[in-house]
């Protein structure tokens, strides 16, 4: 009888073991293919940056360069003004960044944290924010902005980022600072604490994970944006990357080269943050699902 319970056994204990390696395989052929599109885009357009026209216009689209013309890449940066436009991104996005921690980490503090009357109220405003389309506030914001004498300054691109990037910051921060234990607070209110100090020494140093988040997604947000840019800001010494990028690929659509040098430069900033925060990203995007 132990004979035929081992005989029966043995295909069932192969057939999982055949089973796991196939599903093994199936995702990193999965993972395999995801890598190769998303990155062979990257290889493909530095390697169009180097290349002359001839040789872009040779339709060999996977040859290397036979010389790389580095020359493409000093003439994005001179004559694209790229450090200017570079520059201008900067100061929007920092600005922007700094505008929606604080007053998102307030408003998810107020939210989370308080038992008052509005507080969902407030809280189905924010999540109505997340589904207004950026498109439909064009018009009513240039004529806003005109009056109050704000337009073709980097005012009127801070403040709408800033309002479009609060709701889903509040609805991450809120959804953390609700898990931290009321302990805390009570212990702080019996040590003569305030809403204000239980903000700044309790609620915002817990919530820094899901902050270095905030601030990514803010980053990667405002940095590629375009519409708005382009509505609201004419004068060249305020154009921002993405704008920059589209000026100088009008100024010069007959030389391919620069135009990827400038495409590189302009995607680099983002890839190298990415790079380096990549581990915090992925963190702090676990916490928030796991604490919310």
């Amino acid at each position: 009888m132990n004979r035929s319970v081992s005989t029966a056994v043995k295909p069932a204990a192969e057939a999982c073991a055949l089973w796991s390696a196939f599903k093994k395989g199936a995702v990193v052929l999965m993972l395999s293919v995801l890598f190769v599109t998303q990155l062979y885009p990257l290889l493909w357009l530095l390697t169009y940056s180097l290349k002359t026209n001839e040789e872009i216009l040779s339709g060999r689209f996977f040859a290397l360069p036979e010389a790389p013309q580095w020359i493409n890449f000093t003439q994005a940066i001179e004559a694209g003004q790229y450090f200017r436009y570079l520059l201008n991104s900067l100061f929007v996005t920092t600005v922007t960044m700094l505008g929606v921690i604080l007053l998102s980490s307030l408003a998810a503090f107020a939210v989370a944290r308080f038992r008052w009357k509005y507080g969902q109220v407030v809280m189905l405003l924010f999540l109505v924010g997340l589904m207004i389309p950026m498109q439909a506030t064009l018009l009513p914001l240039m004529i806003m902005f005109k009056n109050i004498d704000i337009l073709n300054t980097h005012l009127s691109l801070i403040f709408p980022y800033i309002a479009f990037q609060t709701p889903l910051s509040v609805f991450i921060l809120s959804g953390f600072m609700r898990t931290i234990p009321h302990e805390v607070e009570e212990s702080a209110i019996m040590d003569g604490a305030g809403a204000f100090r239980m903000f700044r020494s309790i609620a915002l140093p817990i919530s820094i994970p899901p902050v270095v988040t905030v601030c990514i997604l803010t980053f990667i947000n405002i940095w590629n944006e375009y519409i708005m840019a382009a509505t609201f800001i004419s004068s060249d010494r305020l154009k921002t990357l993405p704008f920059g990028v589209n000026s100088f690929v009008s100024q010069y659509s007959v030389n391919y080269g620069a135009i990827g040098a400038f495409l590189v430069l302009g995607a680099l900033p983002v890839i190298v943050i990415y790079f380096f925060l990549a581990e915090r990203i992925t963190k702090g995007m676990v916490t928030g699902a796991v604490k919310g």
